[in-house]
This record gives C-alpha cells, structure tokens and sequence, in this order.
C-alpha cells in the first residue's frame, strides 16, 4: 500500500488531524480513516492511501461526462481510483466507489499522462468514483497534463471545499456536478448519506469565482426523486448564482445497486423536467440517458435553430460558424474549446 502525505488537512491535538478536502471535514483519530475509506491518520500525519492507484482507466468520448459545451468531439483518458465521500444506494460504479480494500494499478501522473497521448486523447477526466477523495492524485496529474497541452476534467458530486477549488483551479478546465433528485436534501440523507447539501452550493460558485467551465447533471429517480418543483428550484438557481449558459443534463435512472426495485424514470418525467427547466430561464437543457431524444442536441436559444445533433456521445451533425454562432440568426454559442473530429466515440478500457 502506498503512503502519500495528503493536502488540506491540519492537526488539532492528541494526534487527531482535521481534514479539509470535502464538505464533510472529518476529524480522524489516530490510526483512523476518514469516511471516504482513503484517507488514514497515522501518528498525526494524514495520507492519502491511493496515491496513483488507479482502479478504473478508459478512453471516453467527452460526450459521456457529460460535457456538451466544452471540446465537443474529443477524446479524454478517464481515470478513477477507490473510495467516495456519498454512499449512494444507486450509484452505477458502486463495486469501485464502494470498495472497502485498496485495490489498483500503480499509474503515476507521468504514465497517465503518456497514456492520453498514445491513445490519441486530448484531455484527461478524473470520474467514475469522487475524484475529491483522490485529489492528491488528480492535482499532480493534471498539472503535468497541462504543462504538455492537456486539458482536465472532474466529474463530481460537488462535495469539495472551496479551499480545495482554489488549489485544482489552475488546472482544472472544467467540471459536470451530479445532483441526485433535484438537490433534495432528504433525499441527500436517506439515499447518499449526505447530511447538508449547503457545500455543493459554495463549491459551484467558487468553481464560478475561478472561472472553470461548468455543467451540471440531475439524475431524476422515480418517486423518491422526481420532483418537477425541485427541478425548476434547482434551475432557478443556476440562472440566479451560474447563470442562464449553464448546460443542465436532466438524466434517466437506471435501477443499480440497492435500488433495482425501482423502474426506469419515464420519458414523460424527463420531459415535465425538461420543460420546468427551460421556463426556469436555462438556455440549454439535455435530456440523458435517452439514445435519439430530440432534447439531446443543441438548439439556438434565439431561433431554436438545430445546430448540434447528437445520438448518445456521438455528434451527428454540426451547424455551427467557426466562431461558435448560430448560422441563422448569429447568436453567440458558448462552446469552450474547438470541433474535435476523432472518428470514433464509444469508450474501450485500458483496464
């Protein structure tokens, strides 16, 4: 097992140590770990116990993150060790997020970052389980990814502090921040064991303060988490705190995990959400998870021209100016990043 001194963490006496990193701060008592199983106390020291111990690493179309708005087209290396800070009863990568034992592959930065090239990426994501309880990991990656041009990525549950978002924000270009059933925090408590959702909060704007391009997902769960009310809330703030540009990915549930009694999320959901969302003033909306839906593609806010047609990760058709307009009308686009045309989009393993 590797020992790597963790950031973001001070020592309050009687070798007890605070950490920092995510909305939890956990005191950690001596020989202790904190709750996301991958950070040890040893003698008032804290580690990092998965130090480029990557469990999970594939290359993923961009689209899969999602990101709608930023590089459309490329190529990312996705890497994962792990560990999480939720417990969510339906998570989908549960057999890593939720593994007890430290299990991986010795994969420093340096190799990560040979691996994209070699594979013919242009960015790398840190995703699959919580890249915050890793970070110690993502932070030196991706300061060498972007020393040779790289762009990075985190897929997150938000849960980071904002301590932490000024430390990663140098290089981290951008992040999709998953809510679970609208932001409810009842539903935060009884199915992620998530005591307060005020953190994914002050995370999001200081991920704003620091510019970092941001999307943000909301997995709508049939009956426990489907509040059309709570998505148009969550919307609402967006538009107030974000902005109206924020792409906002409305996704379909899939029964998983602890919750496999539950069906699917219905089309019609979705599309009430998808509805809510938009009168909530977000300019683009994205229905996931629902191969060949109309509200997957990209749509002009002023003429609702087609301008970007997808089918799942794949871009079908682009109808956009070189410098990100609507064709018709000239509506400016906020895209981040160019047309990547990589020839292929669905993901394959490294391991």
């Amino acid at each position: 097992m590797s020992l790597h001194e963790a950031m973001l963490y001070e020592k309050i006496g009687n070798k007890k140590v605070k950490c920092n990193l995510c909305g939890r701060r956990c005191s950690i008592k001596d020989n202790g770990t904190g709750f996301c199983l991958v950070r040890k106390n040893e003698g008032g020291t804290l580690f990092s116990l998965v130090y480029a111990k990557a469990i999970s690493a594939c290359v993923d179309p961009i689209g899969k993150k999602p990101l709608s708005h930023f590089h459309p087209g490329s190529l990312v290396l996705s890497i994962a060790t792990v560990g999480c800070n939720f417990r969510c009863k339906f998570c989908d990568n549960w057999m890593i997020s939720q593994e007890k034992n430290i299990k991986g592959k010795h994969f420093p930065p340096e190799e990560v970052v040979k691996a994209t090239r070699d594979n013919g990426c242009q960015g790398i994501s840190y995703t699959y389980t919580e890249p915050t309880v890793f970070f110690e990991y993502a932070y030196d990656t991706a300061k060498l990814a972007h020393q040779v041009g790289f762009f990075n990525t985190f897929v997150t549950n938000g849960y980071m502090t904002p301590e932490a978002v000024k430390i990663i924000a140098p290089y981290l270009d951008a992040a999709t921040v998953d809510f679970k059933g609208g932001g409810d925090p009842k539903f935060y408590k009884s199915f992620s064991s998530v005591s307060s959702v005020e953190p994914i909060y002050e995370f999001l704007k200081e991920m704003k303060r620091n510019d970092i391009h941001i999307e943000i997902t909301n997995l709508v769960v049939p009956k426990i988490g489907d509040s059309i009310e709570r998505v148009r809330d969550l919307a609402s703030w967006i538009v107030k705190n974000l902005g109206k540009n924020v792409p906002f990915h409305l996704l379909r549930f899939h029964p998983d995990y602890k919750l496999t009694t539950i069906s699917s999320t219905t089309i019609e959901t979705l599309e009430k959400a998808y509805v809510a969302a938009k009168d909530a003033g977000l300019n683009y909306v994205y229905i996931g998870n629902v191969p060949g839906h109309p509200c997957e593609n990209t749509y002009c806010p002023s003429c609702n021209e087609l301008l970007i047609r997808r089918f799942s990760f794949e871009i079908t058709k682009w109808n956009l100016t070189k410098d990100m307009r609507c064709p018709v009308c000239g509506e400016e686009i906020p895209i981040k990043g160019k047309l990547h045309a990589s020839g292929y989009s669905y993901p394959y393993a490294l391991f």
